[in-house]
């Protein structure tokens, strides 16, 4: 005789239940159950985000497109991935204290920059999820005639967005040692010009039914539509702020 389902008491044919998706096997709450339930239903470290995190660093392109084809079981999902490894990281870079040397930081006040420096520690998440559609929209825009739509550009970018912020992870040691000094700018710059490399890395994967040369080509003329749609929103926004300041 088949075994009952504890959720909806239908008789249960396999490993889960055909009514509800509830497993065959309930385990007692005990230690061991809140243990796997942190690792399963919170890091997922069982599977997702350590498979995730090794395919975006040895096959990136490969494995987002893998992913975008049906193959997700082992795979964190990018939302979840870029908003819990941003929000984890903006606590480790308030928590240490981390600053640019605003000295070096020209056009801008010492409290100017601490305020937008503030907000991005704070939201580092968020700001991180923002650029996602932009930088979407531009390789979608570059890679109009591949196939893929916009959604599956927001999955495929949201995906290098976790793939650089593990990478800022592996830096964290370095940035905190020289916070507020000049070699902080030369760290920036070498991560960021890292992020690039695997950002061509990982398109030119994606989109393996190109040649490299094209796909460099249209890699370069995605980060030319993403800084123009950077500059576009950034002049929105600073547009209203000055008359929402005005008017106040």
């Amino acid at each position: 005789m088949n075994p009952i389902c504890k959720n909806c008491e239908h008789e249960i044919n396999g490993n889960f239940c055909s009514e509800c998706g509830q497993s065959t096997h309930t385990h007692p709450i005990n230690f061991h159950y809140l243990w796997h339930d942190i690792q399963h239903g919170v890091f997922h470290f069982d599977k997702g985000l350590l498979y995730t995190a090794k395919e975006l660093f040895t096959r990136p392109g490969h494995s987002i497109r893998e992913f975008i084809e049906g193959k997700r079981v082992s795979h964190f999902k990018p939302t979840s991935l870029v908003f819990l490894l941003g929000s984890f990281y903006g606590l480790l870079y308030h928590f240490f204290h981390i600053k640019l040397p605003t000295h070096l930081i020209n056009g801008n006040s010492e409290q100017a920059s601490d305020i937008i420096g503030d907000w991005i520690t704070a939201h580092y998440a968020l700001a991180t999820l923002l650029t996602i559609p932009l930088l979407s929209i531009a390789s979608f825009l570059a890679f109009r005639k591949t196939g893929y739509n916009l959604v599956e550009h927001l999955v495929l970018n949201g995906f290098i967005a976790g793939q650089k912020l593990i990478l800022q992870f592996i830096f964290f040691p370095l940035l905190y040692i020289y916070s507020r000094t000049q070699t902080i700018l030369l760290l920036s710059g070498i991560s960021m010009l890292i992020d690039i490399l695997l950002a061509f890395w990982t398109y030119n994967q994606f989109f393996d039914t190109q040649s490299t040369l094209k796909n460099i080509f249209k890699t370069i003329l995605t980060y030319i539509y993403f800084f123009i749609l950077f500059a576009i929103l950034t002049v929105v926004i600073s547009s209203t702020l000055e008359l929402f300041i005005k008017k106040a």
